[in-house]
């Protein structure tokens, strides 16, 4: 499934065992757009003691990730068809707590929960380049929000690999959005992934990227992001601290793999 181009591989664990001792080495071989199926990582889909499932996932270099919120929405639209057909919103289990989607027409809208700022316009030299004003949000797992002028033009590879890799600040490593403001109601964005590269949209960096728009008085709290891959609906709100995402979710193909091929 791909939500706006950001594609994983999900695995029905209600259905099927996985081989867990192997669990990143098979994520790593999986995503391999040329030897594997391809994709941004591998997603599990979990049932759950507490909740009505429990999402896990590896991003395409085997690391695990706390959560992404474009396979939030396809983990949601999955098990809307499949083993809740009944039910309209869900709570599923992740590494950075409890996730709340729910169904709004043909797209999926998800409760992502409160947000952690942790710096806002804080000066960041990155080796080899310049000097970056940077603000910082954890929406269960990290991200690095930049504000540039041409974000088409920007060398996102370059500087999203270098500010991944500084560990001295970003210990967990760090995903980084560089996002261009088009006016106080839109914004456009382009995305270094940690452990994927850049890809063509970050539901997580998307939700980052409008609190930090509007922490910097760039945008309102409400605000439509322009991703590679499509758009979504960020909603902030404030009295509750809770943050909205709405977006599609897409289901490309299913199939049957023999994991022993790939061990």
């Amino acid at each position: 499934m791909h939500a706006l181009g950001n594609d994983y591989i999900y695995f029905d664990l209600f259905k099927v065992k996985f081989p867990e001792e192997n669990v990143e080495k098979l994520a790593i071989k999986l995503s391999d757009r040329n030897f594997g199926i391809g994709g941004d990582g591998i997603v599990l889909i979990r049932p759950s003691e507490k909740y009505d499932a429990r999402m896990q996932m590896h991003n395409a270099d085997g690391s695990e990730a706390e959560m992404c919120g474009n396979a939030m929405r396809c983990v949601a639209k999955y098990l809307f068809h499949t083993h809740f057909k009944n039910k309209v919103k869900l709570a599923i289990e992740t590494l950075a707590g409890v996730i709340k989607p729910e169904k709004t027409g043909k797209l999926i809208k998800v409760d992502m929960g409160e947000p952690e700022v942790d710096l806002v316009r804080h000066k960041l030299k990155v080796e080899n380049s310049d000097v970056f004003e940077i603000t910082t949000v954890s929406v269960g797992n990290p991200h690095c929000i930049i504000f540039v002028d041409d974000v088409d033009s920007f060398p996102v590879a370059e500087v999203g690999s270098a500010i991944e890799g500084m560990t001295a600040v970003f210990p967990e490593r760090t995903n980084v959005e560089f996002v261009q403001v088009v006016n106080q109601n839109e914004l456009k964005m382009r995305v270094w992934e940690r452990g994927s590269g850049e890809t063509l949209a970050c539901g997580t960096g998307a939700v980052a990227a409008l609190i930090a728009a509007k922490l910097n008085n760039l945008t309102t709290s409400k605000a439509k992001v322009h991703l590679l891959g499509g758009n979504l609906e960020i909603e902030w709100n404030q009295k509750t601290n809770h943050v909205f995402k709405t977006g599609s979710a897409t289901k490309s193909f299913e199939g049957v793999v023999d994991f022993k091929d790939y061990l």
